[in-house]
């Protein structure tokens, strides 16, 4: 059985690398599209607008960040964010890098809002959480010190 699996995925894979070799398949038609003017936006501001039209938002206490007060590294700093807000996308901005956003999750009606990643930070700045629910933007910061600088420092 594992050498008829071997086979079958040896010849998938291989499909697909001969569509692309020919041009039939590009890496773009595969990806996802993605909000590049708010990955490449150099404001907090113009991030939140690029990704969801608007930059107004209210603080919200139901809204947690879990990312460490000193980071060592600003290479890799862990950042978590859960919420009980309803929500539809949580936003990770890292306020003072020279493109702040540094994340963002689109989730499903039923999914629980609680994500995790890790992100760069170029120097001590607020890690902000947006959060998307009923067409609303709600955030809450946190501010982490970086000791060792993640974007060219």
């Amino acid at each position: 059985m594992q050498r008829r699996s071997f086979l079958k995925g040896t010849l998938a894979g291989g499909t697909v690398a001969v569509a692309m070799g020919a041009g039939l398949l590009s890496p773009r038609q595969v990806l996802a599209a993605w909000p590049e003017s708010a990955f490449t936006a150099k404001s907090v501001n113009d991030a939140m607008g690029g990704l969801f039209g608007t930059a107004d938002n209210t603080p919200s206490n139901k809204i947690q960040i879990k990312a460490p007060d000193i980071a060592e590294n600003g290479a890799v700093v862990p950042v978590s964010v859960t919420t009980s807000l309803a929500a539809t996308s949580i936003a990770i901005v890292a306020e003072k890098n020279g493109q702040p956003l540094a994340a963002n999750f689109e989730l499903s009606g039923s999914a629980k809002g609680d994500v995790a990643t890790r992100i760069k930070m170029g120097k001590t700045s607020d890690v902000i959480a947006v959060v998307k629910s009923g067409g609303k933007l709600f955030t809450a910061r946190k501010n982490v010190k970086v000791t060792i600088g993640g974007c060219g420092g």
